[in-house]
């Protein structure tokens, strides 16, 4: 296996386990609408993406050396997908909004059959069906799903996010063009929109200081450095493991829930655990190997 599919695979691991404190900081936000929290979360976004650019010494008017499609995809993905996030969020219960949202592993492993030189195996598909399924037994209730159709527009929303982040980060595989820094021009974008929908359609909220902590630390993790990680992982690494490895999102999303006391554990939450857990271990079959043979020469 190539080293930088590898640490792209890696670095992809590292982004999943951020964005499961998403559902954590989100609930803690608490009253903070929807588009100011987004434009807290991407001002804070944007600083991270400033500071690399000084770092790698880049000059701002590189910006302008991106293709306007680029921002478009980025900003309709960045924006889009967290607008509607957070309207789910807000709009009906945390796990089962959580659990909708959380189709966009298995779309991107769907998604990706459509590229150029990618194929899908046995074990990719085993694998995502096995980890949906035990996503979908992170809601049931009494042995069966009840989604209670008052919380219909906020169940709308989180599918619309699975949508919006599976098309995203299918295309951006194929923007390897595209440097990384880029982001930090959609995060700038984002935050800016994000402001004039606040200002034009809600009233201002002045947070408590745990739910502006909660916003900021939504920037620096899950809806902050998250993004620049996970741009360089689907540009290098392989994109169908990245999709099945997501499915460990929802499982570590839960548990924090569970262990904050949001929500309770079951033995059907422990079950859903196992699949999860397998079916990433399944769809990474081709690469169980090579780990085994690392971890032995270490």
């Amino acid at each position: 296996m190539h080293i930088q599919q590898t640490k792209g695979n890696l670095l992809g691991l590292i982004t999943i386990s951020l964005w499961s404190c998403l559902a954590l900081f989100t609930v803690y936000s608490g009253e903070i609408p929807p588009f100011e929290l987004l434009t807290i979360s991407f001002c804070v976004a944007s600083l991270i993406g400033i500071a690399m650019l000084k770092k790698q010494k880049r000059a701002f008017n590189e910006f302008f050396k991106i293709p306007l499609k680029a921002y478009i995809i980025g900003v309709v993905g960045l924006f889009g997908y967290h607008l509607f996030y957070f309207l789910a969020i807000k709009n009906a219960p945390a796990v089962e909004a959580n659990l909708i949202n959380y189709l966009w592993p298995l779309l991107i492993v769907v998604f990706s059959s459509l590229l150029p030189n990618e194929k899908l195996k046995w074990f990719h598909i085993l694998g995502t069906l096995l980890a949906l399924s035990g996503a979908f037994l992170l809601v049931l209730k009494d042995g069966s799903l009840q989604f209670d159709t008052k919380y219909t527009l906020g169940y709308s929303f989180a599918l619309i996010s699975a949508l919006l982040w599976s098309s995203y980060s299918v295309i951006s595989k194929t923007l390897t063009h595209i440097p990384t820094f880029a982001v930090t021009g959609f995060c700038i974008l984002t935050a800016f929109f994000s402001a004039i929908a606040h200002l034009t359609f809600e009233q201002i909220y002045i947070p408590t200081f745990f739910e502006l902590f909660s916003a900021i630390m939504l920037g620096l993790g899950p809806v902050g450095g998250a993004f620049y990680l996970w741009d360089f992982a689907l540009k290098n690494g392989d994109i169908k493991i990245l999709g099945s490895l997501a499915y460990l999102a929802p499982l570590l999303s839960t548990l924090i829930l569970v262990l904050v006391g949001i929500s309770n554990m079951t033995i059907t939450i422990a079950i859903a655990c196992v699949l999860i857990v397998l079916g990433s271990l399944v769809s990474s079959k081709q690469y169980l190997k090579i780990f085994k043979n690392l971890i032995f020469k270490a």
